[in-house]
């Protein structure tokens, strides 16, 4: 997988468990803490294009994937597709 970066907070559980799953699985990830890098949401907004409610935001690559509940779909995927190629 390419690398994974995530934009969150350190208090958020949803951050937390997408990092847990990039290491559970090896993947190559950045975690970039969005109140020490002085990030918002409306930063965010400008790369992604559409709004943002909430962290994480999780990009594969240069490909933007969503939150905690979108990664977690993208990896059962990639791993899915991993398995029949």
């Amino acid at each position: 997988m390419e690398q994974v970066t995530i934009y969150g907070r350190m208090s958020c559980g949803f951050c937390v468990r997408a990092r847990q799953l990039c290491e559970l699985k090896n993947f190559p990830y950045r975690f970039v803490n969005m109140a020490e890098e002085g990030i918002t949401k409306a930063d965010l907004e400008k790369i992604i294009g559409k709004p943002v409610m909430t962290v994480p935001q999780i990009f594969v690559g240069d490909q933007h994937i969503g939150g905690c509940d979108d990664f977690f779909l993208y990896v059962r995927q990639f791993e899915a597709a991993e398995t029949v190629g």
